[in-house]
């Protein structure tokens, strides 16, 4: 079962990855959101990273793997900088931190450390 759950993470990133890098128009119903959507989005989106990332059981400490996820969510960020149909913004830095910073305090109150 470990195994097909992180299977699932690295498809998700994976999945991550592609749907911000694509052109925004190229995406069914994503160019239409407002922006409290759009970032409603963007916590939903590391929200789920996190808590599967957690549930994975990688042998490193549980924060890490959260840190690495909004490090992730950073780079994704910057390339949006050079992007020709991207921007980089701010709040979708800060709905990202938010899905994992969420996302980390509630796997760590189901009794599981996370450092």
């Amino acid at each position: 079962m470990q195994i097909f759950i992180r299977v699932i993470f690295y498809i998700s990133i994976i999945i991550v990855c592609w749907l911000s890098l694509v052109k925004a128009e190229d995406i069914n119903y994503f160019n239409n959101l407002s922006f409290s959507t759009d970032k409603l989005v963007h916590f939903l989106i590391y929200f789920y990273l996190t808590i599967l990332g957690l549930i994975s059981n990688f042998k490193i400490p549980d924060i890490y793997i959260a840190l690495f996820i909004f490090i992730f969510s950073c780079l994704i960020e910057v390339v949006h900088i050079f992007h020709p149909y991207r921007f980089f913004e701010y709040f979708d830095l800060l709905a990202n931190l938010f899905g994992v910073t969420i996302a980390t305090i509630i796997f760590s109150k189901k009794g599981k450390k996370i450092y």
